[in-house]
């Protein structure tokens, strides 16, 4: 099944990621994307990111960096391993409005990055976390890898989301420009 029709993908946000089952008796693992990660149950049902599945969570109990969660339709152990890596969603209306200086990823996702003069840099293509805070993922022309940029006040002083635009002040070799120290006047002269 597919998305309703006028129900852009933008009407939702991805709230969390099913890491795989829990036990014996169909619970799962949830990596949730929330600030209180106890409110990943509270919006409502999730869907799966093609809209093919709902779901009511029942969160069992807290387990490492995620949740135990009762997935309804889920019994077991078998059905909620098959759901690992599937991305849930729930639709924009029912999250809180961010606060100020507060953005859902979803909303920076696809925004032109430009440095502060005004030059295009690239485009946002995702926001990662690898335990020591956000990171956007910067598509760059003519670069092979993505740029990995810390994603703070201090290297993206503006965010413009009706613009599409954000401003950044990206730390040195963030872009590839300062990886490699220029050579020495000189040394490419053959020693004597």
């Amino acid at each position: 099944m597919s998305e309703p029709e006028g129900k852009a993908r933008e009407d939702r946000v991805c709230v969390g990621a099913i890491a795989g089952a829990f036990g014996v008796r169909g619970e799962a693992r949830l990596k949730p994307f929330t600030e209180d990660p106890q409110a990943v149950a509270s919006y409502g049902p999730v869907e799966t990111e093609d809209g093919a599945r709902s779901f009511t969570l029942k969160i069992s109990r807290p387990i490492g960096d995620g949740l135990a969660v009762w997935l309804s339709g889920v019994k077991t152990r078998e059905e909620a391993e098959a759901l690992k890596g599937t991305r849930l969603y729930v639709s924009r209306e029912a999250l809180p409005e961010p606060e100020e200086d507060e953005f859902y990823h979803a909303d920076l996702i696809g925004l032109k990055v430009e440095d502060l003069k005004g030059e295009p840099l690239g485009v946002v293509r995702s926001v990662q976390n690898y335990g020591a805070g956000d990171f956007l993922e910067i598509v760059t022309p003519g670069r092979k890898a993505p740029a990995l940029m810390p994603f703070t006040r201090e290297t993206t002083p503006k965010i413009d989301l009706k613009g599409g635009r954000l401003v950044a002040d990206p730390p040195e070799g963030v872009f590839g420009e300062d990886e490699k120290p220029p050579k020495p006047a000189g040394e490419d002269a053959e020693s004597s």
